[in-house]
């Protein structure tokens, strides 16, 4: 047992994958951060209105008030 942890301790295989993976980590984690903390509320205000505005449409053209852009 001792011998088998001695030779996966040794082995050198994939750490570059490993350390890529982190520093993409380390980038990656602040910006995701950034972007919930300060980004979010607009983003979400964004797409809100766009919903608001696609079903106020989809209403109108449902009860014939205005004529699809599609014909």
């Amino acid at each position: 047992m001792k011998n088998l942890i001695k030779r996966l301790h040794q082995d050198d295989r994939g750490s570059v994958s490993i350390e890529t993976i982190l520093i993409i980590a380390a980038i990656a984690i602040p910006i995701l951060i950034f972007i919930l903390k300060f980004g979010w509320p607009k983003i979400k205000d964004f797409f809100d209105r766009g919903m608001t505005d696609l079903g106020t449409t989809a209403d109108s053209i449902k009860n014939g008030t205005t004529t699809s852009p599609v014909q």
